[in-house]
């Protein structure tokens, strides 16, 4: 039994997520997690809202409350939703945690201590109009690299490269829109990134199954360029973890915070406490997760995020954690996922462009935004949600294999042999191939999971689900019950414990439908098939179960017509 710490990104405390965001992290980490637990593995699953910076302070700003109590109220909203979407997180913890507060002035101090923060002199943007410093993602403009016309000061989100406000063309505060900007004099910590290039260097040569994308990404960062940049830890502003040294103060930095970036990641390791604090824990229980002289050597830590987030952990975290010298986990594997477009455009949080989260959960329950979204998820290329396709990936994926296999056995049963189980002879030849079958799809298919290849995994799911289909379409036990009874009733019972073993399989990707699968079987029999054979015996002759309804509805055409309308624009 191996032990599997996952991570997913935190998603900004400032709103609903839309379907993009679910899928470039959350989503596949839970669809990992849960495959995992099925296989019998010790997992630690966490995520958090990430509640600091100037983002959290603009959205309560618009609701008239304080910041800490629309933190407080929004981080229940995305805990509730991610409740509704069936994420199975071990702890969701906050980054404004007491415990995050401790890790992020306990990492500072030890950087500090060990010659990896500097204090600079510097200048930044002011906006006359709002009266405050903006933080570098508070000011747009035109990239000087690609040309994008809302580049951030911090990061162009078209093209990733790494920016300074001082750059970008045309530059305005992203809040008031005011392009009466002065520059001012601040002093700011910074990490000494640079110094720890050839570390993250050789660190990241020796990570040769990252996928490409991750790799990719990281590469760039390092060597485009000027390479590794020396990067600012502090803000000013209020809302945030207060800059210190461990408990000591930070003379000169009175007043300022750590930047969103440095603390976030952090607060991985603040949630793993936050978790053991919850369930009545002890520290060395979240520490096995996390520190080398704990426990933790034997721990494969996997962490899940969309392509922007790659630079932060390929380079930025990762500096922080080697730079403390102590002996605290690095991520082992990056699951990065491009972008998943909308009907022709994007999905964009700050825009309202596209389906959010507690919209999909009003109008369809969690399985099938969970089977789409993972079935066509933004692995090797950006992917591109359309209802029409939406629709057709539900009803025949969904609704016509799976869901129909289901209810013609169950049904078909019911009418000639009753709520149970039949005895019969031999299936027969058909079996037989059909065994042979799903051994080489179902051992395809853990390959694709132990691999974190979403789509390929889903596809192989579905082949599994046809076969079954494909099958009892062949074998027409309704035909051949009319003549030889008790070899129609030995396809049936194959067919009841396929169902069983379907639920099984599929529970990563539909976790409820499985679980009506089950308890319609009448078991609660988990055990993951080693041997399919084996496996498709495992309820036998005599054992009751009861016909479910429907596991999925179809999707009929004025149902789509009227959310792509109701869908087209902007969200309030």
């Amino acid at each position: 039994m191996a032990r599997i710490l996952i991570t997913s990104a935190l998603p900004y405390i400032n709103g609903i997520k839309h379907l993009g965001n679910l899928v470039g992290s959350q989503l596949p980490a839970d669809l990992y997690a849960r495959y995992m637990r099925g296989r019998g593995h010790e997992v630690m699953f966490i995520c958090a809202t990430d509640e600091h910076g100037t983002p959290a302070e603009l959205a309560a700003a618009k609701t008239g409350e304080a910041v800490d109590a629309y933190c407080a109220r929004m981080h229940e909203v995305q805990a509730d939703l991610a409740r509704g979407f069936r994420l199975s997180f071990d702890h969701y913890g906050r980054s404004s945690s007491a415990r995050n507060r401790a890790l992020t002035q306990h990492f500072a101090g030890k950087l500090a201590e060990n010659g990896f923060i500097e204090e600079h002199s510097e200048k930044q943007v002011y906006s006359i109009a709002d009266g405050r410093f903006l933080p570098d993602r508070y000011i747009e403009g035109t990239c000087p690299n690609c040309g994008y016309e809302r580049a951030r000061g911090d990061q162009c989100e078209n093209c990733t490269k790494q920016l300074d406000p001082t750059d970008l063309i045309n530059p305005r505060s992203a809040i008031s829109g005011s392009t009466d900007l002065e520059v001012r004099e601040t002093k700011h910590l910074y990490l000494r990134q640079s110094l720890l290039k050839d570390e993250i260097d050789t660190w990241i040569d020796g990570q040769s199954d990252w996928p490409i994308l991750t790799t990719s990404i990281a590469k760039k960062w390092l060597h485009d360029g000027d390479g590794l940049q020396d990067r600012g830890i502090t803000r000013d502003l209020h809302w945030g973890v207060p800059v210190k040294k461990g408990d000591a103060e930070w003379p000169g930095m009175e007043g300022k915070v750590f930047y969103v970036w440095f603390d976030a990641p952090i607060e991985y390791i603040g949630a793993t406490a936050e978790w053991a604090d919850a369930t009545g824990k002890s520290d060395k229980d979240w520490e096995r997760w996390w520190r080398s002289d704990k426990g933790a050597e034997d721990v494969r830590y996997v962490q899940f995020m969309g392509k922007d987030n790659v630079p932060f952990h390929t380079l930025s975290f990762p500096a922080t954690i080697m730079g403390s010298r102590e002996p605290w986990k690095l991520v082992d594997y990056i699951k990065s996922f491009n972008y998943l477009n909308y009907d022709g455009g994007q999905f964009s949080t700050s825009q309202g462009r596209g389906v959010f989260m507690d919209q999909a959960l009003s109008i369809l329950p969690p399985d099938y935004w969970r089977w789409w979204l993972l079935s066509h998820a933004p692995e090797s290329s950006d992917s591109e949600f359309t209802w029409e396709n939406f629709q057709a990936s539900v009803n025949k994926d969904l609704a016509d294999v799976l869901g129909n296999f289901v209810s013609r056995i169950t049904k078909f049963c019911r009418s000639k042999y009753g709520e149970v189980v039949p005895e019969g002879g031999e299936t027969g030849e058909r079996a037989a191939a059909l065994v042979v079958e799903l051994e080489t799809r179902v051992r395809a298919y853990e390959t694709h999971m132990e691999a974190m290849e979403v789509r390929k995994a889903a596809a192989e799911l579905r082949a599994i689900w046809a076969a079954g289909n494909e099958y009892l379409q062949s074998a027409a036990p309704w035909t051949v019950v009319k003549t030889e009874p008790e070899r129609a009733a030995a396809m049936v019972r194959l067919s009841l414990n396929l169902v069983r073993l379907y639920a099984v399989l599929s529970e990563p990707f539909i976790p409820d439908a499985a679980a009506m699968m089950l308890e319609a079987m009448g078991t609660a029999d988990r055990s993951w098939p080693g041997d399919v054979a084996a496996a498709l015996e495992t309820l036998p002759a005599g054992h009751a179960f009861t016909t479910p309804d429907n596991l999925f509805r179809k999707i009929t055409d004025e149902e789509r017509e009227d959310w792509e309308k109701r869908f087209s624009g902007i969200r309030s």
